[in-house]
């Protein structure tokens, strides 16, 4: 009896133990995130400083001497006789859960390569989303700069952004199928959204989706993650009604401001498409998928719930199904062969480096990488997000371009001189919360 009583005191006293852990680990959290909510704050500009008006270069291109001009060839694969020189002067409106992290790295590569000038956030890694992009958020700013790339987590907002870049500059972009898009989103944004804490069961999604009015507040904290994310990030009204003109209108003001909207569901068809637009080599556009979700965290939508999913991002429906049309126009001119043709090689070239680079030849959970320089970020409360091991023995030749492609969003921002010690700091904050 004495050793019942014994083993029952000292299960309970473990038991205590554990409930105050687990208290402190809250506390401590909540103190965090508090700090961290602060801190954002503060670092946010809550009024826009007034620069002078000093006008910017038509372009921020370094001289033709330094960049080789390459020949033009046509849909017939035909060589015109004409030569066009790299375009370097380039935004890339980076939307959210579109790929537009591996696009991301294709641009450091190519700005590394060229020696181009990045127009960087200061502290974190966006332009103090979501708030409307302000000149002013760019770090060392000073009219009149010269900045060739842009390419940060932004809300678009076109003047700010013309006082900032040359004339001469290319507008690009990426969109997802919105069903897709909201799927990705509701996982990774989800838990930041307080109004899906009160959703029931263990099928957040699931139950959302079958009245989303119900659960959905408008007004709440990070609500536009989970409505017309994309039309969000374009700095439009992600609450508009599909009939609503300024729908139309701000479909025709994206059509008019970007030269190339490329698709997640044809990425290697979009970089074609950009390679051709922007004069650039198939040497520019090997990559490698990060910040890829491993596939039992990803919920396979049925026929019913992704129509329910696009019926609720309507508005994103409507902006994905507009530049699907004139995206294939594009593919259309480029020419059907010669674009099949092309994305082979590139497929082939990309299969190559994976043999040269990747141990294993695939992306690994989060708990098997390696280096701690590739651990890509993570969503609260799980680590989802895969990443890939570099192989031991790359030979030289290749070795600084293997760990290039492979290097997560973060670790390349800081190796090109970011000062990201915001996102750092919640980084911590998010890792005692996962733990």
């Amino acid at each position: 009896m004495r050793v019942i009583l014994l083993f029952c005191r000292t299960m309970a006293g473990k038991q205590v133990r554990q409930w105050r852990s687990m208290c402190k680990g809250l506390v401590l959290g909540t103190f965090l995130t508090s700090c961290t909510i602060l801190l954002y704050c503060l670092s946010t500009p809550q009024i826009p400083f007034s620069h002078p008006e000093v006008p910017v270069p038509y372009s921020c291109a370094h001289r033709p001497s330094q960049l080789h001009p390459k020949p033009i060839t046509n849909g017939s694969q035909q060589t015109t006789g004409q030569t066009c020189t790299p375009k370097v002067d380039i935004m890339f409106m980076k939307t959210h859960k579109t790929a537009s992290s591996t696009f991301l790295n294709i641009l450091f590569r190519f700005g590394e390569k060229h020696r181009l000038k990045f127009a960087f956030p200061d502290s974190r890694n966006d332009f103090f989303y979501p708030s409307l992009f302000q000149r002013s958020q760019v770090k060392d700013y000073r009219p009149g700069m010269c900045f060739n790339i842009i390419c940060n987590h932004m809300r678009f907002n076109a003047p700010e952004v013309t006082k900032l870049l040359p004339t001469d500059t290319s507008y690009i972009t990426i969109l997802r199928d919105p069903s897709e898009l909201f799927e990705s989103s509701f996982h990774y944004f989800g838990r930041l959204a307080p109004f899906t804490w009160k959703i029931p069961g263990d099928d957040k999604l699931t139950e959302f989706l079958r009245d989303p009015h119900y659960y959905f507040d408008p007004d709440g904290f990070n609500a536009f993650y989970l409505k017309n994310l994309l039309f969000f990030d374009f700095g439009q009204d992600n609450t508009l009604e599909l009939d609503d003109r300024r729908v139309d209108e701000g479909i025709r003001f994206i059509t008019d401001r970007f030269q190339l909207v490329m698709l997640v569901e044809y990425f290697e068809e979009s970089l074609i498409l950009l390679k051709d637009a922007l004069c650039w080599e198939m040497d520019d556009l090997l990559f490698f998928k990060l910040n890829a979700r491993k596939g039992s965290t990803v919920s396979k939508l049925t026929p019913e719930l992704r129509a329910r999913a696009l019926e609720w991002n309507a508005v994103d429906w409507k902006l994905y199904q507009h530049f699907n049309q004139t995206f294939w126009k594009k593919v259309d001119a480029y020419g059907r062969r010669r674009m099949a043709e092309d994305v082979a090689e590139l497929r082939r070239r990309n299969a190559e480096m994976t043999s040269i680079c990747i141990e294993g030849g695939r992306a690994v959970e989060a708990g098997s990488i390696q280096e701690t320089d590739m651990q890509p970020w993570q969503p609260i409360g799980e680590k989802s997000i895969m990443g890939y091991n570099l192989k031991k023995n790359v030979d030289k030749a290749h070795r600084k371009l293997c760990r290039k492609m492979l290097m997560p969003e973060l670790q390349y921002l800081t190796e090109l001189g970011v000062n990201l010690w915001i996102t750092k700091l919640w980084g911590h904050v998010r890792d005692i919360i996962n733990w």
